[in-house]
């Protein structure tokens, strides 16, 4: 009796997890292809339109680049250095210590000739106490505000509250923008002015690239296996994702790392969230939010050209730190806005748009942990055949690996920033490689966030971090 109840529960789980997962990757495979759609207009404007005319536009937004630094003695010189030199004239830069305990503080006023300022904000702040602020003596249009520790959220919104600037661009403090960057994410905003809300541009790996001060003078692909699969990761995010995510008016994340916002929207709706530990997700579903509520037409864009350089994590348990805050901050929004999903007040957001992301990124990665147990169970039992069990792994593999290979035809027709064939070549065998554990731990990682969700454990953890050298780290 017992064996004949196990086998029917094998079977309806095995049938679950096959249906689940062929829902979620018609989804991936719908995305990606509306990406290269997107990608193709995307290259025919590139073509006929240079991507910024600087003399032609009188009157450009002002910017305000918010660096939030905690502990960033390594690497916020350089992060500071490339922000200060975009090529975008209107640009104020804003960094933001927020108690760190390391020389981040001191290597700023080191680097930058800071001076204190001896006036008090002229308004309470949505922040920790400020305990300074600093102006540089030599650069006009940088400032640093030392305050309490907060978290990132809290030092964004010192940095929101305290610029007059009408956009802002929050920067990670281990990641530099390319010279054009600010030109080509602003695009959006110089084109529709009134409905654009915010927009991102593409995060790629530093970990590996050339430097020469706080530019890449050569883009390289990591031997580093870690960090290679990192590579192949960042490229089917942006190139595929958030590209055919944006076509669709579907646009849930602008990442932390590089995004482009409208300072009083932001304002409107409070600032960053400190409730999580993903504040950029968040903070993009309360604009949704917001606007769908007020019945404003507005519009978030994804926008590839603008590039930003990160330093990604080098070892597994660095890794697993990032990827289980990620998944936790992941449940913390879906629970903060739980009565968004399904819901038609919110249109197509709401009934289409969050629940596939949340049943792609939330749910997808767990019951794809269950299917790699119960599917060789079923095997070892006797309940499918080698053939089903077969067709199992290469409809893993290949699908995956399709997947990939459209973020990969989007950087080779595209972007190019990859021009030796090696170097694409070393991509692909990453694509094929991710498939054979690296994918297994990842979902494994996702339900270890689940468990950290549930027990509300603290997940920011500590990452290293390394100086940004001329020499790759390899």
């Amino acid at each position: 009796m017992i064996r004949p109840f196990v086998a029917w529960v094998v079977v309806w789980s095995a049938i679950i997890v096959l249906a689940i997962y062929a829902l979620v990757n018609a989804y991936y495979l719908i995305v990606h292809a509306v990406s290269l759609l997107e990608l193709r207009q995307n290259v025919q404007e590139r073509r006929v339109n240079p991507s910024h005319q600087p003399f032609e536009s009188p009157f450009l937004p002002g910017i305000a680049i918010i660096i939030p630094a905690f502990n960033e003695a390594q690497t916020i010189r350089n992060t500071v250095r490339s922000s200060l030199d975009q090529s975008y004239p209107n640009t104020r830069v804003i960094v933001v210590n927020d108690g760190s305990t390391d020389a981040t503080l001191q290597v700023l006023q080191s680097a930058f000739d800071l001076s204190v300022v001896d006036e008090s904000p002229p308004w309470d702040l949505n922040c920790e106490p400020i305990e300074g602020i600093f102006q540089s003596e030599s650069i006009p249009n940088l400032m640093v505000i030392d305050k309490q520790n907060g978290g990132k959220s809290d030092a964004l919104n010192a940095g929101i509250w305290l610029t007059n600037q009408d956009l802002f661009c929050a920067i990670d403090a281990d990641s530099l923008i390319d010279k054009d960057g600010l030109w080509h994410a602003v695009i959006p905003f110089l084109n529709d002015p009134t409905r654009t809300k915010a927009s991102g541009g593409t995060v790629r790996v530093a970990n590996g690239c050339s430097f020469t001060g706080s530019q890449v003078t050569d883009v390289r692909v990591s031997k580093r296996l870690l960090v290679g699969l990192q590579e192949v990761e960042y490229l089917r995010a942006f190139y595929s994702g958030r590209l055919g995510l944006s076509r669709l008016g579907s646009l849930l994340v602008i990442s932390g790392t590089f995004g482009l916002f409208r300072t009083d929207a932001v304002r409107t709706i409070g600032g960053y969230s400190r409730s999580t530990v993903t504040e950029d997700l968040d903070l993009v579903v309360r604009l949704h939010r917001h606007m769908l509520q007020q019945d404003v037409d507005y519009q978030i864009s994804f926008v590839p050209e603008p590039v930003v350089w990160t330093q990604v994590p080098e070892t597994a348990k660095d890794l697993s730190t990032q990827r289980r805050r990620w998944y936790r901050g992941l449940l913390e929004t879906a629970t903060n806005h739980r009565d968004m999903i399904g819901n038609p007040t919110f249109g197509m957001l709401g009934t289409v748009a969050i629940p596939l992301y949340l049943l792609s990124e939330g749910i997808g990665p767990l019951v794809e942990t269950y299917g790699y147990i119960i599917v060789p169970i079923a095997f070892l039992l006797g309940i499918v055949d080698v053939s089903f069990f077969i067709t199992f792994l290469l409809l893993i593999i290949g699908i995956g690996s399709l997947l990939t290979f459209f973020s990969l035809i989007s950087e080779v027709w595209g972007y190019q920033q990859y021009r030796r064939p090696s170097q694409i070549g070393l991509l692909i065998g990453y694509a094929i490689l991710e498939n054979f554990g690296y994918r297994q731990w990842k979902a494994i990682t996702a339900f270890r966030g689940l468990v950290d969700f549930f027990q509300d454990r603290p997940s920011w953890g500590v990452i290293e971090r390394h100086p940004f050298d001329e020499e790759p780290s390899e």
